[in-house]
């Protein structure tokens, strides 16, 4: 009994400095204003590196001059492209996130056959590179051309951009707050719509994000299936004529494109608190029975494996087996196997350190600063490679030319292409992490830095990982800025398809297809892995 006694009082000392702790915590909140300054510092410099292809082509717009711009931009093969992206965007995301929340929702709130292989097969798409997808479908279906083609494309290839976020959100919803819905007499459509939907706002706003800026930069899924966009239009632009004018004002229409998406994702977003202190219900969200309806349910993740991972294998396989062992030449499959793993790895660190000082600002101190830092972060993400090398190209060519065609410039490449993936898994973990923590332990004696470090940074480390996961997996499909960037000899996996493909040799290109698979399965599931630990599974 004494013990007890003593177990208690130590309990409520302990509950009391929290407490205390927590009630000075605003005093201790304003000792972090002075992070915040070297934060922004940081983020601003990643910005300004950011805006580097903007600077580009607003150079080239003075240079043209305001009259041949003018002609450039307003014409009707410029309507064109616009009505073209718009009605891509508009098809796609929607279906997107009807696909991937229904997905989410079947294996992780129901008591579907198989749950676990279907979340798994729900994510294993990213594996399979956007131009894998439609080299697939092209050689299934020689005559797949056009927006619906694209579209149907499109949402195979980037849906798992919205399922993966959106399975995370709700495996970590307090299942109390549908029990006190239903309670007061929703029924379970109501129950979803008012009190499930609107806590999935954040994970559906970032990954509709991702999907829309992926629409906007995508180039060879897009020419395989001859639907002309902006990306597709920049690139033939900058082929027929080296540093053309009209292809940048094509970059420059396409960057007011991704900062007018950017503006729609903060207005749909809001500034709603997404964290709470402490794990609610310990308890798992009760499986509802599908009863009759399991066969119907079951349909669409069947369907959905046999679209997105059936056909590319069946098409891979096929074209393997037409060329046999003499398509396997190790030691240029081997080669570029290797390049790609270097540059995955590396991109893939330095592109989410880069992303970690804005993802925080943007969560803990949003303001009009922050919100057009973060737009920095997230526009660049929208242009294609080929617009982002080329202003590369020109300024070391110009300024510093030792840095010209170097590990260093590519780099720097794919750090400023895959921000906003980066951005995007930091983002959501760092915002639910209760700010409370951090001010408890700026009060106990931590400085800032440390309360961030140790706290922060410690809950938002599963989504560190996936965004290093999803730049990566980006970097082993980059195609047009490691054509262009990348030192002589250098040959990637999707280079050395790409270029098979261009020649019609699809039999050449399948190991390097293949080959891309093997290398983002491991990537694929390390991200499918995350989501699971972020919910404590």
């Amino acid at each position: 009994m004494k013990g007890s006694h003593v177990l208690l009082q130590k309990n409520s000392h302990a509950g009391s400095a929290l407490q205390a702790a927590i009630a000075r915590a605003p005093q201790a909140a304003l000792r972090a204003r002075l992070p915040h300054a070297s934060l922004i510092a940081i983020a601003s410099v990643v910005s300004l590196l950011s805006l580097v292809p903007l600077g580009f082509i607003i150079w080239i717009t003075i240079q043209t001059g305001w009259t041949e711009v003018i002609a450039l931009v307003f014409r009707g093969r410029v309507a064109d492209l616009l009505i073209n992206t718009a009605l891509l965007e508009i098809c796609t995301i929607p279906l997107c996130i009807l696909v991937a929340v229904s997905l989410a929702w079947l294996t992780e709130r129901t008591d579907i056959p198989g749950a676990r292989l279907w979340s798994w097969l729900a994510v294993a798409p990213l594996a399979v590179p956007a131009f894998v997808h439609s080299y697939a479908w092209v050689s299934l279906v020689p005559g797949l051309r056009g927006l619906w083609s694209g579209v149907l494309v499109s949402v195979l290839a980037y849906y798992p951009f919205l399922y993966l976020p959106v399975a995370a959100a709700l495996r970590r919803l307090d299942p109390a707050i549908e029990d006190a819905a239903a309670s007061l007499g929703l029924g379970p459509w109501r129950v979803f719509f008012r009190s499930v939907l609107p806590q999935l706002r954040l994970a559906i706003c970032s990954g509709s994000l991702l999907v829309g800026l992926h629409l906007l930069s995508e180039y060879g899924l897009f020419v395989m299936i001859r639907f002309d966009t902006f990306a597709t239009a920049i690139v033939d632009q900058f082929q027929s004529a080296y540093n053309s004018p009209a292809a940048n004002m094509l970059g420059g229409v396409l960057v007011l494109c991704c900062l007018l998406l950017l503006g729609l994702e903060i207005l749909v977003r809001g500034n709603e608190r997404y964290a709470r202190v402490g794990s609610g219900a310990a308890r798992p969200a009760d499986r509802r029975r599908l009863g009759s309806m399991t066969l119907p349910c079951i349909a669409l993740p069947i369907v959905t494996a046999v679209l997105t991972l059936g056909v590319p294998f069946v098409t891979l396989a096929r074209w393997l087996a037409i060329g046999g062992a003499d398509t396997w030449r190790m030691e240029t499959v081997g080669s570029a196997f290797f390049q790609t793993i270097v540059l995955a790895v590396a991109g893939g660190m330095l592109a989410t350190i880069a992303a970690a000082p804005m993802a925080w600002l943007s969560v803990r101190a949003p303001g009009r600063l922050q919100r057009v830092l973060e737009a920095c972060h997230y526009y660049v993400g929208s242009l294609p490679g080929v617009v982002v090398a080329l202003a590369l190209v020109s300024i070391t060519v110009k300024l510093i030319l030792p840095l010209y065609q170097t590990f260093a410039t590519l780099l720097l490449a794919y750090v400023l292409l895959f921000l906003p993936r980066a951005m995007v898994g930091l983002r959501s973990s760092i915002a639910q992490a209760p700010v409370e923590l951090e001010r408890a332990a700026m009060a106990l004696g931590r400085t800032p830095g440390q309360a961030v470090r140790q706290i922060t940074m410690r809950l938002a480390a599963p989504g560190a990982a996936a965004s290093m996961a999803l730049v990566a997996l980006g970097i082993t499909n980059e195609l047009t800025a490691t054509l262009m960037l990348s030192p002589n000899g250098t040959d990637t996996l999707s280079t050395k398809f790409w270029s098979l493909t261009s020649e019609i040799d699809y039999v050449s290109a399948a190991p390097y297809a293949f080959m891309m698979v093997v290398l983002s399965l491991p990537l694929t599931l390390l991200l499918y892995v995350q989501s699971k630990r972020t919910a404590g599974q």
